[in-house]
């Protein structure tokens, strides 16, 4: 699959010699987590991990070369069971997305390594990752930490409804791949479908709020789109990712040289 990540921030393309060298209680490792989902008819399967490459390779050029930070391979496949009933999308279970998360996190510990990033991209990911940081911290003593999506990143020109709605193939990842990898968008396939509006609140909504219902894709949208990808161009793309990795470099900086208080 494409990369963006810089050869001598990849992990894997190091030698076990190179490894060894690593100061391991500096070194900041970041594994991604993403999916192989449906994308509604314009966006490819690998749109989640896809875009995590992206913006992990442009935060790790802009990263202080004297800061050791390496990208792990990522875990392309994640809890996708919300697509479930679309073609192509590749569904693990909870229980084996933590498993595969705890056993390459006894690898890391074992190897000496110290602190941990877990950068994900896939919403169906999330509360797993969150309480997988905790268990990795629990059982090996890592340093753990979690990163999600574009932190802080400010998606100028996008819609309120865009912004809050649109989290699946809509306007963003859209012009993320229109910037960088054109040929796998089809415009031609543009579909809209919106879970809920932000002009017509309501006492549940789909996430994100003390009172959520729970969705599956088909119930409500069935291209498999989650927004309206149809103002999305590929500078915006540019610019939004420029900003994203921007702000995760800044945040990969923090973790790398993070001090827990009370001597934790």
């Amino acid at each position: 699959m494409k990369t963006w990540i810089p050869d001598e921030r990849n992990f894997a393309c190091l030698t076990w010699k190179q490894v060894d060298a690593l100061a391991r209680a500096e070194t900041l490792l970041v594994l991604p987590t993403a999916a192989i989902e449906q994308h509604g008819h314009h966006l490819p399967l690998a749109t989640d991990t896809l875009i995590n490459n992206l913006l992990l390779g442009k935060a790790l050029a802009l990263a202080p070369s004297d800061l050791s930070i390496y990208a792990l391979p990522p875990v392309c496949y994640g809890k996708s069971n919300e697509h479930l009933g679309f073609p192509g999308t590749l569904s693990v279970s909870a229980q084996t997305f933590m498993a595969v998360l705890r056993d390459l996190g006894a690898s890391i510990a074992a190897a000496g390594f110290q602190k941990l990033v877990l950068y994900n991209t896939h919403g169906g990911n999330t509360s797993l990752v969150d309480v997988m940081a905790r268990d990795l911290r629990a059982e090996f003593g890592l340093r753990t930490f979690t990163l999600f999506g574009c932190p802080g990143a400010a998606f100028e020109g996008v819609s309120a409804q865009e912004r809050t709605y649109g989290f699946h193939a809509g306007e963003i990842e859209t012009a993320f791949l229109l910037h960088a990898t054109p040929t796998l968008v089809h415009p031609d396939g543009y579909t809209a479908n919106y879970i809920a509006r932000v002009d017509k609140p309501e006492l549940l909504k789909p996430e994100g709020s003390p009172a959520n219902f729970a969705w599956l894709t088909r119930d409500i949208a069935p291209s498999g789109v989650m927004g309206d990808p149809t103002a999305a161009t590929a500078e915006n793309g540019e610019r939004w990712s420029n900003d994203a990795a921007a702000r995760i470099a800044e945040i990969l900086a923090a973790m790398y040289h993070f001090k827990p208080g009370h001597g934790a």
